[in-house]
Parts: structure tokens; C-alpha cells; sequence
């Protein structure tokens, strides 16, 4: 904004503009005031911009407010076949409606709104096929995360990836967004899914979406946005759905992904150099021990929340693994909008969270970025469900293990990291 106030210029097309205070919105509170000064400056700061340039916003008051990542597909607001950006390297996440989205930098941001063009290279083109079905417990998370140990965090470098075949048909729309949420963790520039009925009947009735007759254009239009059947890709890989296993992060990439009946690596077995210094430095921040069963590492808290993993089908499935049962560690629980908030609490979830001794917060990116005031200490190792476990990601010297929110849930109950499966629910 300030760009364009140096040009003396005003937004292009604040109709097609949308701001969204999520990042540094604080979950414990919703009285500016008792807020951080240079946090509520930047909440002020947004707001102020956007009215100024008749931009809409999901601000800090607003009650649809929430992560942007959450707001755009609950709003209606993300359509198939859409071109999307944003100042967020997860704005893939709204591919699964066949949306073009991916995340840009503060200067393309600027440039975006001044012209409303961004210039880009031509990605190639990857398509990932997972067939068959998967076993219950298994989660689009473990997916994602078994996708990106098979081909590694930059295996789909300059890519846009299309996902496919019937264990990915088989997704909710929460499961597709927790999906293509993490392309951008395997390198891809973008992720996308075909729209198909399961993408119309979640975008009817949306706030956003089109009515009526339009509606009826627009599927017509988006039933169009198949995959021709002789597209020709630059790089395929396939899996088995009936393969993937609940599968956890280990180390300090989320390309460090194993089932959790594995062992952590010992990299004086490993002849690339490179991956053995890799696994090496991880399991010296990580205070791991090569060989070390997966399933016997101790956790200090967990975290529920962030643009991966925070809608309604999130924490039900964490409620399912937590009803009757008590956390032996704390933990924090943030709703990806005040409007997944709401139906949460409508449904009595918060309520199994709280029981089972979890804070329960607002919505925001929480504890998954580490500037909101949410952290994990210094030494602790978490249990989450966010997208990074980068060293430091939810915090200085914290420690964190990516895996499904009923993963997480079930590490909760036991101390340490579990196959949630044997805590499974018959009506899971």
C-alpha cells in the first residue's frame, strides 16, 4: 500500500480485492486495546488501507474473520477456474477447486494491486495419481506428507501439479484444500484438483458464490475444466491409496515424513552425503536418536489449527480421538474462522477439547507461525497440525512434528506420537 501511495495511485480493481488480518491477530483476545502496540498498529494499518482503496476486508472485528486460506473457500470467494493470489506461500491451498492460486511476494503484491497483471513463467506440469482406497484413519494429510517424502521438498520445483485418481476423488473439500495447502512444501509453484460434483455442492449457497441461473452457467462452465485425456505431463508419479500409512514428520523438513511404524533414519546408513548431513543436523535439533522407533518419542504439547488444518472436518476428527478421554499434555486448539468457530461450539466440540484439558482459542494462524503471541517454548516438542516444521518454525529452539489432526489428537492421549488407529472410533 504504501507503493502505491509513493505513485499517488489508487487499487486497480478493489471489487476483485479482497484483505484478510489473520497472521498476526492474536487468539485469546478480541479487544484491541489489550493487544501488543505494534500488532495492533499492523491490525489498524490493514484496515485503514482497505478502506481507503474500497477494498472489502475480513478484519479483526469482523465476525467472518479467520485465515485467509479458510475465509476464501468459506466465503465462496474462491471458484473454480479462478487466477488467485496472495502474500502467503500456502495460497496454493485453493487449487482444490481448480483454482490457478499460488503465493507471491510484498512487491508482486504491490504490483497486483496497482495493474491487476502479474508477469510469470510457465510452470511444467507434474500430476500426481494416488488410486484405490485408503484405510480408515488415513487422512489427506498423510497424503500430502507421504507425497512429499516420496519426491522430497523441492521434487516438484517449477511445477504446477494436478492431483488425480479415485483416492483423491474420494476427498472431502477440506481434505483436497489440506492437500493442495501442501504443494508448496514439495517445491510446486501451485497444486490444483479438478472440480467435480463434490466442489459444486460446496460452493452453492456460499455468501460469494453465484445463484440461480448464474450458478448454473458457472458449473456448466467449470464441469470444462477437466484434464484433456491426451495432456501431456512433464513428470507422473503414482501411488497406492491402500499404502499410505498415518505418517508423522521426524526431522526439520516436512520432506522428513515416515509411517509411524518406522524408526528415525541413522544417516551413517544413508551414501548420499548430502541427505546424511541433512539427517544428521535434524536429529541434533531435533534431540533424536538415529534408530529411535517413531512411536516411542515423547511430546510436551500439541498444537490443532493453522490454514492446513483448521475447518469443521479437522476438529471433528480430533474430537472423535478426544471424547471421554484426558490429554496428558497441554495443548491449544484454534478454528481456522470465528464461523468454524461458531459451528464447533454449535456441535459441542469445544467442549470434548476443553474436557480433555486443551485450550481452546480463537481463530487466527495461532501457533503455527510464531508471531502472535502463540509459541512453543524453546526445547518443547509439539505435536501439530500445521504445514512447516522448519527450525524455529512455532517458535525459537521449538520443536515440531507434523502429522493429521486425529494423529495429533491421539498423541495427546498417550504422551507421545501414536498410530491413532487403535483409537479409532467405529463412527470415525
Amino acid at each position: 500500500f504504501n507503493k502505491l501511495k509513493e505513485k499517488r495511485a489508487k487499487v486497480r480493481r478493489p471489487d476483485l480485492t479482497i484483505g484478510v488480518a489473520d497472521h498476526y491477530v492474536p487468539t485469546r483476545t478480541r479487544v484491541l486495546s489489550e493487544i501488543a502496540p505494534d500488532i495492533a498498529g499492523m491490525i489498524r494499518q490493514l484496515d485503514d488501507n482497505c478502506r481507503a482503496n474500497d477494498i472489502s476486508i475480513f478484519g479483526f472485528d469482523d465476525p467472518r474473520q479467520g485465515i485467509v486460506h479458510v475465509v476464501g473457500p468459506e466465503q465462496g470467494l474462491t471458484l473454480p477456474g479462478l487466477t488467485m493470489v496472495c502474500g502467503d506461500s500456502h495460497t496454493s491451498t485453493h487449487g482444490a477447486f481448480g483454482a490457478l492460486a499460488f503465493g507471491i511476494g510484498a512487491s508482486e503484491v504491490a504490483h497486483v494491486l496497482l495493474t491487476q497483471c502479474l508477469w510469470q513463467k510457465k510452470p511444467r506440469r507434474m500430476r500426481i495419481i494416488i488410486d484405490g482406497v485408503t484405510a480408515p484413519g488415513i487422512t489427506a494429510k498423510d497424503i500430502a506428507l507421504s507425497i512429499i517424502a516420496r519426491i522430497g521438498a523441492d521434487g516438484a520445483q517449477g511445477h504446477a501439479i494436478e492431483y488425480a485418481g479415485s483416492a483423491i476423488r474420494a476427498l472431502s473439500m477440506e481434505g483436497r484444500l489440506t492437500l493442495c495447502n501442501l504443494s508448496i512444501e514439495s517445491g510446486a509453484r501451485c497444486g490444483m484438483i479438478a472440480p467435480d460434483e463434490t466442489t459444486f455442492a460446496y460452493v452453492k449457497g456460499r455468501p460469494f458464490a453465484p445463484e440461480g441461473e448464474l450458478l448454473e452457467r458457472a458449473v456448466a462452465a467449470w464441469r470444462e475444466l477437466q484434464t484433456d485425456a491426451d495432456a501431456v505431463f512433464d513428470r507422473e508419479i503414482a501411488l497406492d491409496g491402500i499404502d499410505i500409512a498415518p505418517t508423522v514428520t521426524w526431522g526439520i523438513s516436512p520432506e522428513d515424513a515416515l509411517p509411524i511404524g518406522a524408526r528415525v533414519p541413522d544417516p551413517a546408513s544413508l551414501d548420499d552425503a548430502s541427505r546424511a548431513g541433512h539427517v544428521r543436523e535434524a536429529l541434533d535439533y531435533m534431540g533424536l536418536t538415529a534408530g529411535q522407533a517413531l512411536d516411542t518419542i515423547g511430546i510436551d504439547r500439541v498444537f490443532i489449527g493453522s490454514c492446513t488444518n483448521s475447518r469443521i472436518e479437522d476438529l471433528r476428527a480430533a474430537a472423535n480421538i478426544l471424547a471421554g478421554r484426558k490429554a496428558r499434555v497441554p495443548g491449544l486448539v484454534s478454528p481456522g474462522s470465528h464461523l468454524v468457530k461458531q459451528q464447533a461450539e454449535q456441535e459441542g466440540l469445544d467442549r470434548i477439547f476443553i474436557a480433555a484439558g486443551l485450550n481452546w482459542v480463537g481463530s487466527g494462524c495461532s501457533m503455527c507461525v510464531g508471531m502472535n503471541g502463540d509459541l512453543v517454548p524453546s526445547g518443547e516438542r509439539c505435536a501439530s497440525t500445521t504445514n512447516r516444521n522448519f527450525k524455529g518454525r512455532q517458535g525459537p529452539g521449538a520443536r515440531t512434528h507434523l502429522m493429521s489432526p486425529a494423529m495429533v489428537a491421539a498423541a495427546a492421549v498417550t504422551g507421545h506420537l501414536t498410530d491413532v488407529r487403535p483409537l479409532l472410533r467405529s463412527d470415525a
